[in-house]
């Protein structure tokens, strides 16, 4: 007999108010699957985009629990899995950009969408860091290996990837301009920013150049606006999208760039639970809401009144 479990659903595409605590089937692992039982599940952009409309176009109709990012307990192992045991505190992001699930008491997904949860924090910290964590990790790997010395730009730093990309930039031996409002200047300080640009009131352009990195989680009109200020040989990481117009003028300057993707990464989120097991690396959690509360949380996403992240609590 198939048990049930308690989980976010939304059966429509709109608002926040479509998101409904139900009760649904729980669900089971395939041979290359575990199960997992969550404990904290952490929100995301794509959470709300895709709640708003199928995104992309092709994506799958509802009925649908949002969600990619969990921290919780191994439960159960299929046939053919060696790497975790049940008992085992794992955290991980379930299959980015298709169907994630995570806003539910149990999740399935493959063994190596999740690693080892860092040791010294809870659930709910660990919960906070696998996409916005990995969207940065990757970043620097995949486009701009980030050195001593460089100068980098990240918009929207007090946001989930940014607040992350912060600290890694950092780690690397950059000096890190970050752009945010007035009231979060104080966090992003402490994450170790070395410059703050208030974008409400200064052009940002006319307060920075000479940059070897832009890390952008705007989008809109900040590409075209970005391009003047980096060197030659400079790097533009595009992860809240770029036009193609955008990606010609990078191409044309002869400046790096990229459209960047996230995706499930093992190796990736070992090594981001080992910086924040070594004290490197912190997940900053602004709201903690329960699960039944998934609509208040989205809300409070949108209009982005928050830094760092928000997590929801099984």
């Amino acid at each position: 007999m198939t048990e049930n479990m308690r989980a976010i659903v939304y059966r429509s595409f709109g608002g926040p108010e479509v998101l409904e605590l139900a009760e649904v089937p729980r669900p089971e692992p395939r041979p290359h699957e575990v199960l997992v039982r969550v404990k904290a599940a952490g929100v995301n952009p794509p959470d709300w985009k895709l709640r708003r409309t199928p995104y992309p176009p092709d994506y799958t109709e509802p009925p649908l629990i949002p969600g990619f990012d969990v921290s919780g307990v191994v439960e159960e192992v299929g046939n053919y899995v060696g790497h975790f045991k049940p008992g085992d505190e794992v955290f991980g992001m379930l299959n980015f950009p298709l169907y994630g699930a995570a806003y539910a008491e149990y999740v399935v997904a493959r063994p190596r969408q999740f690693a080892f949860k860092p040791t010294g924090i809870d659930h709910v910290r660990a919960a906070a860091l696998p996409m916005a964590g990995l969207t940065a990790w990757q970043a620097f790997s995949d486009i701009a290996d980030v050195s001593p010395g460089q100068r980098v730009l990240v918009h929207a730093a007090a946001g989930g990837v940014g607040h992350l990309a912060v600290q890694l930039a950092k780690l690397r031996g950059a000096y890190v301009i970050g752009t945010t409002r007035a009231a979060k200047h104080d966090f992003v300080r402490g994450l170790g920013a070395d410059e703050i640009i208030d974008y409400t009131s200064v052009d940002f352009p006319e307060a920075v150049s000479g940059v070897d990195l832009v890390v952008d989680i705007v989008g809109g009109d900040y590409p075209a606006r970005s391009l003047p200020l980096l060197r030659p040989g400079g790097a533009f990481i595009a992860v809240a999208g770029i036009s193609a117009v955008d990606l010609e003028a990078y191409a044309k300057a002869g400046l790096r760039h990229g459209k960047f993707s996230v995706e499930p990464d093992h190796a990736g989120l070992a090594s981001l639970a080992e910086l924040v097991a070594e004290g490197k690396l912190t997940a900053h959690v602004d709201r903690v809401f329960p699960l039944a509360e998934a609509a208040k949380a989205h809300t409070l996403f949108e209009s982005g009144d928050f830094v760092g992240k928000l997590v929801l609590e099984m």
